[in-house]
């Protein structure tokens, strides 16, 4: 379970770190958010933040080597940065349906999936 929790907690972290950086975009098509200045917007994201910081920083304790967990600091950055980009795609699959995949995008992924790979080779 100490490898499987720091995941957890990462997934967790970067749905609402995607929403705080990218939510405010589709809320633009209600009218009632279309008009809202800009420090509204960005006060609503640090809202979100708030909770993606919430999660994140027990989730990089934990999961660090260091401190007891089992990823070593630049493990626990590329699996982040895949889970990062895995959540913003999915989001941007559900919420923004003129998003589409192509082929680099897919590319880019298999270059992830190697990077996890190298990372975690001894």
């Amino acid at each position: 379970m100490k490898a499987i929790y720091p995941i957890l907690l990462l997934i967790i972290s970067n749905i609402f770190m995607t929403f705080a950086w990218y939510g405010h975009l589709k809320l633009e098509g209600i009218k009632s958010f279309a008009n809202l200045p800009l420090y509204i917007i960005i006060l609503m994201s640090w809202a979100l933040a708030l909770f993606e910081y919430a999660f994140q920083v027990p989730a990089n304790k934990m999961g660090y080597v260091g401190n007891g967990g089992v990823y070593s600091l630049m493990q626990l950055k590329v699996v982040q940065e895949v889970i990062s980009l895995t959540v913003f795609t999915l989001f941007s699959m559900i919420f923004f349906k003129n998003e589409a995949l192509q082929w680099n995008h897919f590319a880019a992924f298999g270059c992830l999936i190697l990077a996890v790979y190298f990372v975690f080779l001894k």
